[in-house]
């Protein structure tokens, strides 16, 4: 709103201007409290925990823009600092001053011209080049800008492996040269997509990218690029924004870390309510559609939050994506560490551990067929050692003879399990092969497949596939979305129950 409302004003004045925000860093905040503790002073003291930085074409615009604050906003008095009069040893110029702003939240206003901004966050050698207007060696210019990007990928990726990944993508992969349609040339990845080619040109066109056309001929959004393509690049006028689907990694939409980030950055300053929604939302998704139950305490101890919606807050604005939040909960990454006298007894080659009891067989329940990240339970039969079940299946709920369950666990071992899928989509030709072929492409065994018309013109397709777990299960759903006349996939519990996905 503060933006918002400088800037109307501002462009009411006719002055060409560039508002950037920022809120201080915490280590900032951190240094800055020693600092006033060492002079007496108290927190509440720091000023410029909130800042806006005013850029304007020449000094006359500065001091026009800095009365025009002033005029919305009280200042604070002693708070007004003429860098531009009175520069720094270091060259530095600028007008700063302290407003106090809506809800009596103090506000520090920095107004510089686009020469003073260069000097500020380049320094003096980058302040003679932007007077002399040397272009420089073009291919240094484009490091250092990976470079700058790089650390903006580090402070906006909070996992560092995720970090690590990203880099790699952009560092060790064989390049690919595409053209702009003015005959310009992008250096990518092997494999970018279109919608990287996008975001390498600028991130607002990535923001705006609804399509693409490549050599003249319209494609998909997931089209990797090849050598000697020209794209141009189709967008809207209206600022609609990345699709939160770009961030799924199985989608193939984003491939190299810079679009991601981009990506990820424009959903963090969505706003925070409609973050929490969308995020609550993806999660209750993926959790009907895997047929998990997933415990709120255990988000929170899992991702180390404070609070469930700042959890929400980052799953809906892509900071974390729906697969690496199954991939921990089924990883067992946070399980308490047990003594080496109370480890438990595993049968062999079960992949299931039993707890506190011998060497006994194991065998999967047909009634529930639990997959490695369901929560489960064992039942000691008379004479098949000890077959497991999901916790909720009914057979364990309707069990008289209590004593005869028994804790289990998954085990490290990564046997394959059958799962029953069921699908529903708009009967067509080719339907059938285009399922068939991209569970094939996920690599898993396909043992049986039925198909059933419907008279209102769809058709029924149930899969019987054997796959290694929960993971590669969502896998197969997000590329089953991604099928032409898909309208729904579920997964079949052989008690004919099913898990909805709305």
């Amino acid at each position: 709103d503060i933006e918002q409302t400088l800037n109307y004003e501002l462009r009411k004045a006719n002055l060409k201007a560039l508002i950037v925000g920022r809120v201080k860093h915490i280590y900032s905040i951190y240094q800055k409290s020693l600092k006033y503790s060492e002079l007496g002073k108290q927190m509440s003291d720091i000023n410029d925990l909130y800042a806006i930085r005013v850029i304007v074409q020449n000094n006359r615009d500065c001091y026009h823009a800095l009365g025009i604050v002033h005029n919305l906003w009280r200042p604070i008095p002693g708070q007004f600092d003429d860098y531009i009069a009175n520069p720094k040893d270091n060259l530095y110029k600028s007008l700063h001053t302290t407003v106090m702003c809506k809800g009596a939240t103090p506000l520090e206003v920095q107004v510089r011209t686009h020469e003073m901004h260069q000097l500020a966050d380049y320094g003096v050698a980058a302040h003679w080049r932007y007077k002399e207007g040397s272009t420089g060696d073009v291919q240094f210019e484009q490091k250092m800008t990976w470079l700058r990007q790089l650390l903006d990928w580090q402070r906006d990726v909070t996992a560092t492996d995720e970090f690590i990944e990203s880099v790699k993508t952009d560092l060790f992969r064989d390049q690919v040269f595409a053209y702009t349609p003015k005959g310009a040339i992008v250096e990518l990845p092997t494999g970018a997509t279109t919608i990287d080619f996008a975001y390498r040109i600028h991130t607002e066109l990535g923001h705006r990218c609804i399509g693409a056309k490549i050599n003249g001929r319209l494609i998909a959004l997931d089209y990797q690029l090849q050598n000697g393509d020209t794209v141009e690049i189709l967008t809207t006028k209206a600022a609609r924004g990345p699709n939160l689907d770009w961030l799924n990694p199985n989608l193939g939409y984003i491939r190299t870390a810079g679009a991601r980030s981009a990506v990820r950055q424009w959903f963090r300053r969505q706003r925070r309510s409609t973050n929490i929604q969308m995020g609550r939302e993806m999660l209750r998704k993926e959790s009907n559609r895997l047929n998990m139950k997933i415990d709120d305490q255990l988000l929170i101890s899992t991702f180390r939050y404070e609070a469930l919606d700042d959890f929400y807050v980052n799953l809906g604005s892509g900071g974390i994506t729906i697969n690496q939040v199954v991939r921990r909960l089924t990883s067992g990454e946070d399980a308490t560490e047990q003594s080496h006298s109370s480890l438990p007894l595993t049968s062999p080659g079960s992949g299931i551990i039993v707890l506190g009891v011998g060497d006994l067989l194991t065998r999967i329940g047909q009634c529930c067929s639990p997959l490695p990240g369901d929560d489960i339970v064992g039942f000691i039969t008379r004479s098949r050692g000890v077959t497991v079940h999901k916790q909720d299946c009914s057979s364990v709920r309707n069990e008289d003879e209590r004593e005869r369950l028994v804790s289990v666990e998954w085990g490290v071992q990564r046997d394959l399990y059958p799962v029953r899928l069921e699908i529903l989509a708009s009967d067509r030709v080719g339907l059938l092969r285009d399922v068939t072929t991209l569970v094939s492409e996920e690599k898993v065994n396909l043992a049986t497949v039925n198909t059933a018309e419907n008279t209102d013109g769809t058709a029924t397709i149930t899969l019987t596939v054997h796959i290694s777990g929960l993971d590669q299960l969502g896998r197969i759903f997000d590329k089953l979305d991604g099928v032409r006349g898909v309208l729904n996939a579920t997964r079949i519990l052989n008690d004919g129950a099913r898990t909805s996905r709305s």
